[in-house]
């Protein structure tokens, strides 16, 4: 009685599921989340399925980190219920109502959108919209009962008689009593598998287990009765189901993409083709042929790899047979069988009908969308397929704004109107030739935020933010900054002490600034820094050409722009003002003077060469600069591959013969004349005389041994530390800087040791000097990146002055933009939120860090350059600005900012010095800006290649493009409008939602 009793129990929960669903639907009510402020330990993420791995949720841990170590933050991030935790951490997968239709939406910072990829392209929004055909094949395939209104409580995820049937067919083929098996799926169970399986397959009855229990709780979640769940389940199903992937498309999902890329037909028109209220009016043909896709679709999605390749006869074989069998079971017609049994599969060429996706290419989407692309390490694929909303601080409306401008000005016509035309600016025929890309920030309380950033060439490459380029006299604007900074420097030494005190300082005689700065404060007694820079900006330097100069290893000679100001002795404020270049490589070799005899190590070295304690001195100096030394050059190169480190290295060598050699040959020893024959003729391609016979005398000439390590990098000009650092890495990739440190012991004992072994002192301190000197630059180097300077070092020449170490200009903008904070750097940004998984258990808004402010500069010393960057303006290079910006009030807008020009080309030079020819590599002209007191800029002018020589403007050229787009930003420069922008910020309050 007892087992009776109990077997009809089983059979009524069977046939009930009374017990489950009151049960399940309990227990599933208990698996919450909530969203809340700050990131969350209580969360756990997939660790597999297709559809989490397309969506991103797999890889939210790791791109968490990575944006984490990129400056961002996680403002809100969902936790789980311990219920819910538990039961994800058993393996199961989270129960809540999945996205079938998702992907990338990028906003604008109006949060206006500027991208939308939704995936897949083709969705059913309701159940109700689907043809009852479509339906009716559905489940005649895969789960008849799924609809059964007769069983309001059913579990979807066990058809019990199919499982039953499945389980013995899996015992009859174990015992080798039968051939094929049943498959015991329902819809539910196979959603479970292709979403969250590894691999989207079963792969043990561990695993079957798991998407039966999953997906019983997954029905459960809306209450004990289940006929909406399974009516989700089926649109679900028809959404999402798995068709492989098309070439030139990747991964197809859902029957509307399947119809689509498959058969290149709208899914629209099919399923009003099966649905007997439109379907009517359409031919047998059409409704039979829209049947047979059907079908064709729900029979190849079980193996979707073979149907819709190898496999297309057998999948026309199987369509025909399913259709016979709905027409036995009465679902349709036999005139509709018998239609679509007289049509065949037509698929798409993928050669002559290719699936087009196309993105329009233009800045704004390079800007934002190629912006994130690598900030995640994605390709665009990836990308466009995450479950992520984004926002750009750009202002869409504004960029366009612009774009359209830069564009116009190749129109002869149109530059005429904005006044490109003259001395210096541009003729008709060449308007066409000149790119122009320009950059817009705003100053808030936290960031500089990026507003425009576009150019007229419509390509990814960003000349402003990518590019490294000469931009000539935008350098001064970095030493006259250095300048100041020491100024303040000495005031902050030197500013408390007595007067005694200050008479009993005795700098170096050849430390003019020191003696400049002392003499200063004991003449005027109040001490102000304010005054004492502004008397900074007065002193006077000869701008005459008739000096050669010793740096960089050599003599060499400058000249400036105008002969008419080799006579003058400008202040440095007129200096910078009206561009003069031999005044700033004057300050260049006093600024380069005073760090050098401020440290008294590095002085000693040039003080008696007799002195015994040199030698013990020596000893001490270079273990103690030496290993300061190897950790610049550690930090440099530490995390990239070995080629890259090379690659990096042989680019910041100047490209002269005998500089190339020699570190190549250093780094690469075991390399043969033919390996070394093609790197030189790589690096100099413009060297037209570089015989095979030169390569050889080279290669011999700097083999192994021939050099001792320091005159290696004499040669090289570059430290030689830095090279001895390379090899080594070279040989021991996995070494760590304690490693590097204590190989290097002898090494660092030679760089500096050899300066006794040279018999004249002469030679020996030439080379001192010129060692000195590279050490000297890289303390400067260190300044100019707290400034914002983005490359790896500084040219170690005195014509880094004049802009000879490169720069770019979204980064002099950046010093622009510090200057305008009074000394403080705020991170820029140009993605502002980024929002993960809205609306699942994986949630997450991560924002830029907003508090990483630093002082970088004293105020005073902000305040000051800010001073002489708006006399560019007022009366020197930028002139043609003045009064050109007002507020719409006609109040004038304060303006600032330094312009400069690049003539960049390849010099053959005679050993007199004499240039006998002259080849051009591009021509830039840059102005770097401030529009009031929240704006600023760079606007820059360029012409890449050979027919740079064609071209004469100078840094005017951007100043009359701004000057002719005042109309366009006007209203965008209003004190308080935000350049038009309304940010969203993620991390503002919200009732915390339990999506249960």
């Amino acid at each position: 009685m007892l087992l009776a009793a109990l077997a009809a129990a089983v059979a009524y929960e069977l046939h009930t599921s009374r017990l489950q669903s009151r049960e399940l639907s309990r227990y599933a009510a208990t698996l919450t989340w909530q969203l809340a402020p700050g990131p969350s330990s209580a969360v756990t993420f997939p660790d597999a399925g297709p559809f989490n791995e397309r969506l991103g949720y797999t890889q939210l841990p790791g791109l968490i980190n990575r944006l984490q170590q990129q400056h961002f933050v996680v403002e809100q991030q969902t936790r789980f219920s311990n219920a819910l935790l538990n039961y994800s951490k058993r393996g199961f997968y989270v129960p809540y109502t999945e996205k079938t239709h998702a992907g990338l939406t990028l906003g604008d910072c109006r949060a206006e959108p500027i991208y939308e990829h939704a995936y897949p392209a083709y969705q059913f929004a309701n159940f109700d919209e689907i043809a009852p055909q479509i339906i009716n094949t559905l489940l005649f395939i895969e789960n008849r009962a799924l609809l059964d209104n007769s069983q309001p409580l059913a579990n979807p995820a066990v058809d019990w008689p199919r499982f039953m049937k499945a389980a013995l067919s899996q015992v009859g083929r174990a015992m080798e009593l039968q051939d094929d098996s049943s498959g015991g799926s329902t819809l539910a169970t196979q959603i479970e598998k292709y979403r969250h399986s590894p691999g989207g397959l079963t792969h043990s009855a561990q695993e079957k287990l798991r998407q039966m229990v999953s997906a019983s709780v997954r029905a459960y979640q809306m209450g004990p009765e289940t006929l909406a769940a399974r009516k989700q389940v089926a649109l679900a199903y028809l959404n999402s189901v798995p068709l492989a992937a098309a070439p030139g498309h990747g991964e197809v999902h859902g029957l509307g993409d399947g119809l689509w890329i498959w058969f290149n037909t709208s899914p629209e028109q099919v399923n009003r083709l099966l649905n007997p209220a439109t379907g009517a009016g359409f031919t047998l043909a059409e409704r039979g042929l829209a049947l047979r896709r059907v079908v064709a679709l729900m029979v190849a999605h079980r193996r979707p790899s073979y149907y819709l390749f190898a496999g297309r006869n057998e999948l026309e074989a199987t369509t025909d047979s399913y259709l016979r069998l709905q027409a036995d079971a009465g679902l349709i017609a036999p005139a509709l069988r018998d239609a679509a049994l007289e049509q065949r599969l037509q698929f798409r060429n993928f050669t002559t009908e290719p699936v087009q996706h196309r993105v329009e290419g233009n800045k704004l989407l390079y800007a934002s969308r190629g912006r994130l692309a690598g900030l995640l390490g994605l390709g665009y694929y990836q990308l466009d397929r995450l479950d992520l909303s984004a926002q750009t601080t750009l202002n869409a409306e504004l960029q366009q704004k612009v774009s359209h401008y830069l564009t116009s000005l190749a129109n002869p016509d149109t530059a005429r109107e904005i006044g490109l035309y003259g001395k210096r600016l541009l003729s008709p025929e060449k308007t066409g030739d000149v790119r122009y890309s320009f950059t817009l920030f705003e100053r808030t309380e936290h960031s500089f935020n990026v507003r425009v950033q576009t150019d007229n060439t419509g390509q990814p490459f960003d000349i402003n933010d990518s590019s490294k380029l000469e931009l000539g006299s935008t350098a001064k604007l970095r030493v006259l900054t250095t300048y100041l900074q020491m100024v303040a420097d000495m005031h902050r030494l030197h500013g408390n002490k007595t007067l005694p005190a200050l008479k009993e300082l005795a700098p170096h005689k050849n430390d003019r600034l020191s003696h400049w700065a002392i003499d200063y404060l004991m003449r005027h007694p109040e001490r102000n820094l304010e005054h004492m820079l502004a008397d900074a900006l007065e002193r006077r330097f000869s701008a005459s050409p008739h000096e050669r100069f010793f740096t960089g290893g050599g003599l060499h000679t400058f000249a400036n722009f105008r002969k008419e100001d080799n006579y003058r002795r400008p202040t440095l404020t007129e200096a910078l003002r009206e561009s003069i270049n031999l005044p700033f490589i004057r300050l260049m070799r006093e600024l380069i003077r005073h760090s050098l005899y401020q440290d008294p190590q590095r002085a000693q070295l040039l003080t008696d060469d007799k002195d015994p304690q040199r030698l013990i001195y020596l000893r001490q100096f270079a273990d103690k600069e030496g290993t300061v030394f190897l950790r610049r050059f550690w930090n440099k190169y530490q995390g990239k591959p070995t080629e890259q480190q090379l690659a990096a290295f042989f680019d910041s060598v100047r490209p002269l013969r005998s500089r190339m050699a020699a570190a190549h040959r250093y780094l690469l020893p075991e390399a043969s004349l033919a390996q070394f024959s093609t790197f030189m003729r790589e690096r100099l391609p413009y060297d037209h005389k570089l015989t095979s016979s030169h390569i050889e005398k080279l290669y011999d000439q700097h083999g192994p041994g021939a050099w001792s390590l320091p005159d290696q990098g004499y040669i090289a000009r570059k430290h030689p530390l830095e090279l001895w650092l390379l090899s080594y890495l070279r040989q021991h990739p996995d070494a760590t800087f304690t490693d590097v440190v204590n190989a290097s012991a002898e090494q660092r004992q030679e760089v500096y040791g050899w300066l006794f072994k040279t018999r004249h002192r002469s030679a020996r301190d030439s080379r001192m000097r010129t060692m000195l000197e590279i050490e000297v630059f890289t303390d400067i180097h260190e300044r100019w990146q707290q400034m914002g300077f983005p490359f790896d070092q500084l040219v170690p020449s005195l014509a880094t002055a004049i802009g000879s170490s490169g720069d770019r200009p979204a980064a002099l903008a950046e010093l622009i933009g510090i200057i305008l904070n009074d000394g403080v750097r705020l991170p820029v940004v140009r993605i502002n939120s980024l929002h993960f998984a809205s609306n699942t258990p994986y949630e997450v808004h991560l924002g830029p860090d907003m508090q990483r402010a630093t002082r970088v500069m004293p105020v005073a010393v902000a305040r000051a350059l800010r001073g002489a960057l708006s006399q560019v303006v007022e009366g020197g290079t930028a002139r043609r600005l003045q009064g050109s910006f007002s507020l719409n009030d006609g109040t004038p807008l304060v303006l600032g900012g330094k312009t400069g020009t690049g003539d960049n080309r390849i010099e053959t030079v005679t050993r007199y010095g004499q240039v006998i020819k002259s080849q051009a590599r591009n021509r830039t002209a840059t102005f770097v800006f401030y529009l009031g007191e929240r704006h600023f800029g760079t606007l820059t002018a360029y012409v890449p290649g050979e027919q740079a020589d064609n071209f004469r403007f100078t840094s005017a050229l951007p100043v009359q493009v701004l000057k002719g787009m005042e109309p366009i930003l006007r209203p965008y420069l209003q004190p308080g409008a935000q350049t038009l922008c309304h940010q969203q910020f993620a991390a503002s309050e919200s009732t915390p939602r339990n999506d249960g």
